[in-house]
């Protein structure tokens, strides 16, 4: 019997790529054309859920906004005006320019790309051409997060690790907009409140996810840091933490050597093997690591050479029971009530201690000692880009990781697990590559890594950046994702150096991914006295007409994701969950019908057109044919490939053996994805789990299986601070020791937002943050029209009492002011948002006639962008200039931003501002039809 009418001919399944989510999708379609998409049940990541930007994919598939051919700029920037060439010509091109770049000085090429999932291919494509200017999206949205994380638990929130959504009781979520990750968390929300378990949301905006949370914390923008910090006073306070865990899987009981101003100050004591050493109760200082250890985790020790030592859980107590983390002492800033804070911190504590979970399930650890349960604190927590995206969110992030430290939340049942193949060595892997770069010779090593200490840094002898965006550098150590949004800025004035060209692939950095699109853009335009542009060459990647590509001088044309191969790399960003480690494909389901290709595929001709060595044979042929090839055939490693899936010649080995011909078909017929599942034993306590770890040590995901002992004091960041202070060889220049000094803290620290140093906060009275909607990710949903009538439009939104202070009404048109400029906007008056906060969607305001929409369309008269009055810059300090950004990571601070709002002048209404001319189209795009249908069978 057939309940429902097939409404296609054909099924495919493949990976979505509405979001960064990566659910799988099974995609119907009728005539060749798609007629539904809807999320596939067998997959791990979403189990058949699908939110409505996964569905709207039909809408972006069909959108007229798709460029239809290789294009050549014959006007000036900016001007849209474009002639359609030919791939031979278009590749030709690029080569001329790149070849010359590359046989000259490699560091004049800047290859940024946005949020693409094929980094494990680009950075490996920009190592072999020899450059070191190679950076990823992250470096403006996540870094802080993957950083705080990596130096500290060896994982970090949303990518590297989860909360354990079937068995927490008590859940914290700070910052975290409905776009992230976001059919995995409304599934994991479901099955917490279903289960009666405790939800607070610490935010300053009560929307999507924080509308159903059982309690609403409306902090002050970027104070996360200091709320995080007062719970961790009150846990000590009161005794309330997990010493045992503390003792056993951090560096709490480490020893840290006390010589104020010496070489070694704040370094680990270390025996002649360099093992850490810890305070035994009998033996005084041993091998911190030994199994029968009765460390002492409080006092001051002489070690046997004389120098004396204390352990770094002393350290901890005695910095955060200090009375300026006290919840009276940040309540004001924060906006907390101090009793409040109290109040979640015995909550906390309560559920920790008196409610925790013991599971029958026997494993074994490191020491090789069999334990016959798990016991869990089921407190757990998750945070993304709303504490991420602060000057101090590094330093924030690395707080929440101490607070659950000490709780012993950190995978164990009911806490935060990590995401095979997570937990990693803190830190790990060697240092970043890119020092030495010279004509047509590989980088050895990864371009974005993870420096240990100063030696590790990309600078010069007087300790000058290498990297164009001054990531890896004295201005951002860790900024291990590079810094995009600096490099145009940087570019434009030679400062380190000028470069030759910019290579882009879906960085919208002209509009969206601008923090001050104005300055972009007139960087992008500016020539020099003989008539050339200050950046000679733009080459961009794109499959749609954003606000970008008019400022490009070769637009190479990209495919959409339903008509591509992709691989979701275990050497990148996997779908692996705590439950086993995982990746995944995208196949084409559709077949272009314009003269485009995948960029995978154009990265892949370019290597070998150039003669990059890992792109070409002996002879000079093209080692790949094509991203498929080199996929399956690719090795990183002896065995290790970009899937880790049904690899060996018969496809029954995972993780490390020889290319299987039939991979990317296994992995079709598995519904373009591979999983592996963990045995019972080794669900929890990853980072200790001796089946765990030597698992992943044999499936090529780290290097040994030794224990990850998690740091609550960052050894890396105290040898940069000790730079500062005048020792080693390396050095930060003089201008900069003190900011060094102050930022690598090896212990978590807050400080206010560098934006606000210097202003007139009375003048500046409100916070002003973005946020995504759960209808849209970045820009991508522009061109959608069904995700355009969900949200096609924004507003500023007010707290009302606020709104009615400034005699604001709702709909009321503002001017909203900063240091960097002004811009003019509608106002919606909202309850759920804290009172000295303004907030809007972000990337809903276009430029008028990019994404092929009407001139006129709401997204250009009535969206705005709030990048019209940040700055990528602080304010001038002692001549020379300092990003606006994380000082250790680099990462963008656009949340730091501080306004004031004014109603308009009559007449002012009617069109927000800044409001540039209107983007003319390239050639040979498709009309605008009044209705966009889907079906190639639709009836008007």
């Amino acid at each position: 019997m057939e309940y429902s009418t097939p409404i296609g001919d054909t099924v495919k399944t493949t990976t979505c790529y509405m979001c960064a989510c990566r659910c799988g999708i099974r995609v119907h379609l009728k005539d060749g054309q798609v007629r539904y998409i809807e999320g596939n049940p067998d997959h791990p990541v979403n189990k058949g859920v699908l939110c409505g930007k996964g569905s709207a994919g039909i809408m972006t598939q069909y959108s007229p906004a798709k460029l239809r051919a290789p294009l050549k700029r014959i006007g000036p920037r900016g001007s849209g005006e474009y002639a359609e060439i030919s791939w031979d010509e278009a590749l030709e091109t690029a080569t001329g320019w790149l070849k010359h770049v590359r046989e000259t000085d490699p560091r004049q090429l800047a290859f940024f790309t946005g949020r693409d999932q094929s980094q494990s291919l680009t950075g490996f494509w920009a190592a072999q051409f020899g450059t070191p200017n190679f950076a990823a999206h992250g470096g403006f949205c996540s870094v802080n997060m993957a950083a705080g994380g990596l130096y500290t638990i060896g994982g970090s929130f949303w990518e590297f690790g989860e909360p354990d959504w079937d068995r927490a009781k008590y859940f914290l979520m700070f910052g975290v907009a409905e776009d992230h990750d976001s059919n995995p968390i409304k599934m994991g929300l479901a099955k917490m409140k279903a289960r009666g378990a405790k939800f607070i949301s610490v935010n300053p905006v009560r929307t999507g996810y924080s509308a159903i949370a059982d309690e609403w914390v409306g902090i002050r923008p970027g104070t996360d840091g200091l709320f995080a910090l007062a719970l961790a006073h009150e846990l000590l306070r009161t005794d309330q933490i997990d010493l045992e865990f503390l003792a056993r899987y951090t560096n709490a009981s480490w020893l840290v050597v006390r010589n104020p101003g010496g070489a070694d100050d704040g370094l680990f004591a270390r025996d002649e093997a360099g093992k850490p050493l810890a305070w035994d109760r009998a033996r005084g200082a041993v091998d911190a690591s030994l199994v029968d250890l009765s460390a002492v985790m409080v006092g001051d020790f002489t070690l046997a050479d004389g120098r004396k030592a204390q352990p770094v859980f002393q350290l901890m107590a005695e910095r955060y029971l200090a009375p300026e983390y006290a919840p009276e002492a940040v309540a004001e800033r924060c906006g907390i009530e101090a009793a409040r804070i109290r109040t979640i911190a015995a909550e906390i504590a309560d559920v920790a201690f008196n409610q925790a979970i013991t599971l029958e399930q026997p494993w074994t650890d490191v020491w090789g000692r069999r334990h016959e349960t798990m016991v869990g604190r089921p407190v757990a927590f998750h945070a993304m880009r709303g504490i991420s995206a602060h000057s101090n969110g590094f330093h924030s992030c690395r707080a929440l990781h101490v607070l659950q430290m000490l709780l012993g939340a950190v995978d164990t049942p009911g806490s935060w697990r990590y995401k095979s193949p997570f937990p990693r060595p803190i830190p790990p892997g060697p240092g970043p590559a890119g020092r030495g770069a010279k004509p047509n010779t590989p980088l050895a090593g990864n371009i974005l890594s993870f420096p240990h200490g100063p030696d590790d840094l990309l600078v010069d002898d007087d300790g000058n950046p290498l990297r164009i965006d001054k990531a890896f550098s004295w201005d951002a150590p860790l900024a291990l994702h590079g810094m995009m949004h600096t490099v145009i800025g940087n570019a434009g004035i030679g400062d380190p150096y000028k470069i030759d060209t910019l290579f882009m692939f879906m960085a919208n950095m002209a509009w969206n991914s601008a923090m001050n699109p104005g300055e972009v853009i007139r960087i992008l335009t500016e020539q020099q006295p003989d008539g050339e542009y200050t950046i000679p060459h733009v080459i961009y990647s794109d499959a749609y007409y954003s606000e970008t590509v008019p400022y490009a001088d070769l637009i190479l044309p990209d495919t959409t994701y339903l008509e591509r191969w992709d691989c979701i790399s275990i050497l990148d960003r996997p779908i692996g969950s705590a439950h086993g480690a995982g990746d995944a494909i995208r196949q084409p389901v559709l077949k272009p019908d314009r003269d485009v290709r995948p960029f995978q595929d154009v990265l892949i001709e370019l290597g070998s057109r150039l003669g990059l060595p890992a792109f070409t044979k002996p002879d000079g042929s093209p080692r790949w044919k094509d991203y498929p090839d080199y996929i399956v055939n690719h090795e990183r490693m002896p065995g290790v490939g970009p899937l880790a899936g049904f690899r060996g010649a018969d496809g029954t080995k995972k993780g490390v053996g020889e290319p299987n011909p039939d991979q990317l078909q296994r992995y079709i017929d598995n519904g373009c994805f591979w999983r592996d599942h963990l045995p019972p034993e080794q669900s929890y306590y990853k980072h200790a789990n001796k089946d765990y770890l030597e698992q992943s040590k044999a499936m090529g995901l780290m290097g040994k299986s030794d224990q990850i002992v998690m740091q609550i004091w960052s050894e890396p960041l105290q040898k940069f601070r000790l730079a500062a202070e005048g020792h080693g060889t390396r050095q930060p220049p003089d201008r900069l020791r003190e900011r060094v000094r102050t930022y690598c803290d090896p212990l978590p620290i807050w400080y206010a937002p560098l934006e606000h140093t210097g202003q007139d906060l009375g003048e500046f009275d409100l916070s002003a943050i973005t946020q995504r909607p759960m209808a849209m990710y970045h820009s991508w949903g522009s061109m959608n029209a069904w995700l355009k009538q969900i949200l096609g439009s924004n507003k500023l939104y007010m707290a009302r009492a606020r709104g009615a202070a400034l005699g604001i009404e709702q709909d009321d048109w503002v001017w909203v002011e900063s240091r960097a400029g002004r811009l003019k906007c509608q106002v919606a008056l909202m309850e759920g948002v804290n009172p000295d906060t303004v907030w809007t969607w972000n990337a809903i305001g276009k430029r008028s006639g990019a994404w092929n929409l009407d001139p006129g369309s709401t997204e250009s008269t009535k969206g705005f962008l709030l990048n019209h009055v940040i700055s990528e810059w602080l304010p001038a300090q002692e001549g020379f200039r300092q990003a606006n950004a994380d000082p250790v990571t680099g990462q963008a601070a656009w949340y730091d931003l501080r306004v004031k709002v004014s109603k308009c002048a009559p007449g002012e209404e009617g069109i927000t501002s800044p409001h540039p001319e209107t983007l003319g189209l390239p050639p040979h795009m498709p009309d605008r039809p009044d209705i966009l249908r889907y079906s190639t069978k639709a009836k008007p």
